[in-house]
């Protein structure tokens, strides 16, 4: 059928994507062997094409690399239509024009990786990074702060805003049924002032602005409230596995991935959210406001002791913390960091992080019985026997360079500990020799591999 998109694996889908390929990278194709990879997906593609300066004053425009532009999206609508998010692809293209495009189609138990490798490898489903599963401490002594005085804040936010339309007694109970929570007292004082329900203001930036400003956020509507538990806050696994939960004898806020005691009624208009705070930290209080930031995955801090403080702007009265020296739960040994894992060892460790190292290949042996570790990064090169690995055995995330994961692999050493696991590759590493290893380790836990799928045809020879 004339004007049909062609299927994700016609050539005649990439034909033009790999005429710029091959004009831009002649001389490494034409050396045998010699492949260009990428990666297109719906929100975005890396192609190692070059980009043209536009003219001095102005900035880039899509004209500029019209064809690059085009090609890239006759795949991305191949794509769409065969319901694929993304796939990296490597291409051999002979002097004669004889193409071989592969693709690497992700593995549902494969997360989205930088370029055209894949990221972290989920062995175990629907498993999480240990801090992802951590509740707050029970606190009984919590109580509100004595600032909360929800018939002040009513009163206050009624005088600001005369003509807003607050939320029935009806509505607040549908609430909290919905969330299976008790709202405190200070947050329904809110609602039933004012529903924030932004459909009113329909497009009056004015009227919606004039509203944020007299509340002292950007407030959700009843219906979006949420209970930022733990799995509200989504950090793929290769980043969340380097993350630890540390809530100390004094802290206001515990630093718990999330709680269920969090209930998110804002934003602060910058993508942090506000929440009211129900299980406080050992010195905070039950009610208070605490701020989850977009750019953190793990914690939260202290924006007021209460509601009624934030609406009245009154300062916190965080208490001073006490200077107490702890071994830190996550370790970097580095050349600029720790300078021996001898350094990073204690009963405490959760995650150790080895990174750039100029000294001799390093001896996994002092990590040997560690209660807690859970978490080990190693990049390329830095270890001297990778099957020392075998002796920890409490590892839930691993990360090594190819030739470490061969190692343990043909010894039958890769532990069986592990939830999730990830390569550590180099820039120009082999996309191809990286999806057959990363099918390897997902086969040893029986899960569904990155499935390889070869196109060939003829661009015809260079005119």
């Amino acid at each position: 059928m004339v004007g049909q998109t062609p299927s994700t694996h016609d050539f005649a889908t990439w034909e033009p994507l790999m005429r710029l390929v091959r004009a831009a990278h002649g001389e490494r194709l034409a050396v045998p062997g010699g492949r260009v990879a990428g990666d297109i997906g719906q929100g975005g593609w890396s192609v190692p094409l070059p980009r043209r300066m536009p003219p001095l004053g102005r900035a880039a425009q899509v004209e500029d690399m019209q064809d690059e532009y085009d090609a890239v999206e006759r795949v991305r609508n191949a794509l769409f239509k065969d319901g694929i998010d993304a796939v990296s692809f490597t291409v051999e293209i002979s002097r004669t024009g004889k193409t071989v495009l592969r693709l690497l189609k992700p593995s549902p138990a494969v997360e989205p990786g930088i370029g055209p490798h894949p990221g972290a490898l989920i062995l175990v489903e629907g498993s999480l990074p240990e801090p992802w599963h951590r509740l707050p401490d029970p606190v009984p002594s919590a109580v509100p702060a004595p600032s909360a005085d929800p018939a002040l804040l009513e009163q206050t936010l009624r005088e600001r805003l005369p003509d807003a339309v607050g939320a029935t007694k009806a509505e607040i109970a549908a609430a909290e049924a919905r969330l299976g929570i008790v709202l405190p007292d200070e947050l329904k004082a809110l609602y039933q002032v004012t529903q924030a329900d932004w459909e009113d203001w329909g497009d009056d930036y004015e009227a919606a602005q004039h509203h944020s400003k007299e509340v002292r956020c950007e407030l959700s509507g009843l219906e979006d409230l949420y209970v930022a538990e733990a799995a509200t806050r989504y950090c793929p696994w290769q980043f969340a596995a380097m993350e630890a939960v540390d809530t100390r004898p004094d802290a206001v806020v515990q630093q718990v991935v999330g709680s269920p005691g969090w209930i998110v009624f804002g934003d602060n208009g910058g993508g942090d959210r506000l929440a009211v705070d129900l299980t406080p930290g050992p010195r905070g209080h039950t009610g208070q406001v605490i701020m989850l930031s977009h750019e953190e995955s793990v914690g939260a801090a202290l924006v007021a002791d209460s509601l009624t403080d934030l609406i009245l702007d009154r300062p916190s009265a965080e208490p001073a913390r006490r200077e107490e020296r702890q071994p830190p739960t996550v370790a970097w040994v580095n050349t600029s960091s720790l300078g021996s894992i001898e350094a990073a060892v204690h009963p405490g460790l959760e995650v150790l992080s080895i990174g750039v190292w100029d000294g001799a290949p390093l001896s996994l042996a002092p990590l040997a019985g560690l209660p807690r570790l859970r978490t080990l990064t190693a990049y390329v090169g830095t270890l001297a026997d990778p099957l020392e690995i075998a002796e920890l055995t409490g590892l839930e995330f691993l990360e090594l360079g190819p030739k470490e994961w061969r190692v343990l692999i043909d010894a039958g050493a890769v532990p069986r500990s592990l939830s999730a696991a990830a390569i550590e590759v180099r820039h120009g590493e082999d996309p191809l020799a990286v999806a057959d290893l990363a099918n390897e380790l997902l086969a040893l836990w029986d899960r569904p591999p990155i499935i390889q799928t070869v196109i060939e045809g003829d661009l015809g020879p260079v005119a």
